[in-house]
């Protein structure tokens, strides 16, 4: 049987960089199990932080040691493909069967990288342009859940103009903000990953703060209300007829989760399956295919909710379309709990990716 030749996709120019090299090596870990060995071949791509695409053996290396490659010259030095875009590396890149980009953040989930694979004609695993743009964007995101009639925190979305471009407004904007969400709120980037950008403020004072610095990382930001909750997750996997995963729930002593909780050993526990009643698990269940649709989502996504358990109700925060992947990950964890082991998911997605590129 010949093998399949799997594009694996990973680095990036995001903030997340080094979550993408981990996501990729473990996939690449999975790959290489003796399940699915003799059906896929692995061509590891890895694009640097500079924007350049690497083939041959700076991604192995890269794979290897578990360590990003900074500077071009670096990788022109040890003999390696470079190039500024795949395009320009047409004997690499036209050898790839299906793609599996596993690019977190900023031109990787949000419908960038899947624009130019689509353009590629050739499968991918994930979301399309829609999907992956929607998903990224918060605000966006949360317009698609309210017309689903999913329940959701308050919320007010603002521009970069809103907040630098008009001192004598800045004030006003403040006040408008206070009165619809009120304090602790959060106030976010509309299109970071991995709670980059992300500040909870409980005063005017970090309200400005928080505005100016989140005004710094994107052109649109939201501000969402507080809420005292336990935050759960659920897994979701297929196409057309996607499955949810059981619920796990994140546990952590910080402030909230944010981007050093998330990826410091032992800042935060995973707790799988959650603690929940059993018709609070069918909602959320029922509430992640609910969200997966809205955006139109394909193959993977993690959904997050908030549990405020003083009023039974459920919450949907978010979606991520191109969750982390390592082997301790929260979505590969569910699915190992729900029966799926991380060499057949990894399986299942390329096969998903397949299907949905010959449907059309």
């Amino acid at each position: 049987m010949t093998k399949l030749r799997v594009g694996l996709l990973f680095g990036g120019r995001s903030g997340e960089h080094e979550v993408s090299i981990s996501s990729a090596r473990a996939i690449a870990k999975a790959l290489s199990a003796e399940q699915n060995a003799s059906k896929y071949e692995i061509l590891p791509f890895y694009i640097q932080k500079d924007g350049h695409w690497l083939a041959g053996e700076a991604p192995q290396k890269v794979l290897g040691t578990g360590m990003p490659l900074l500077e071009s010259q670096e990788s022109i030095s040890e003999g390696h493909l470079i190039a500024q875009s795949p395009w320009q590396s047409p004997s690499q890149v036209s050898e790839v069967d299906v793609w599996f980009p596993i690019l977190h953040g900023p031109n990787g989930e949000d419908g960038t990288i899947q624009g130019l694979l689509t353009l590629m004609q050739v499968p991918f695993v994930g979301s399309g342009v829609l999907g992956s743009a929607m998903g990224m964007d918060k605000i966006a995101m949360k317009m698609a859940f309210e017309q689903a009639g999913l329940p959701q925190v308050k919320y007010k979305a603002l521009t970069r103009a809103q907040v630098w471009s008009n001192p004598c407004v800045f004030p006003k904007l403040c006040d408008e903000i206070e009165a619809a969400l009120g304090y602790p709120c959060f106030v976010k980037p509309a299109n970071l990953g991995s709670s980059v950008g992300i500040a909870k403020v409980r005063s005017r004072q970090e309200l400005e703060a928080a505005l100016d610095q989140a005004a710094g990382y994107d052109r649109r930001l939201i501000v969402e209300a507080g809420v005292v909750a336990r935050e759960v997750e659920c897994a979701v996997l297929g196409n057309d007829q996607p499955k949810a995963s059981i619920i796990g729930e994140i546990t952590y002593d910080s402030d909230f989760y944010d981007y050093e909780t998330k990826y410091t050993e032992g800042r935060a526990d995973l707790l799988i399956p959650a603690p929940l009643p059993d018709a609070i698990v069918r909602q959320m269940q029922d509430m992640a295919l609910q969200a997966f649709a809205a955006v139109d989502a394909a193959g993977l996504a993690r959904i997050d909710f908030f549990y405020v358990e003083a009023t039974g109700e459920v919450l949907i925060n978010e979606i991520n379309t191109l969750p982390g992947f390592t082997a301790t990950s929260m979505y590969p964890q569910l699915w190992a709990h729900s029966g799926i082991s991380f060499p057949e998911l990894v399986d299942q997605l390329i096969q998903l990716a397949l299907e949905r590129h010959s449907i059309g």
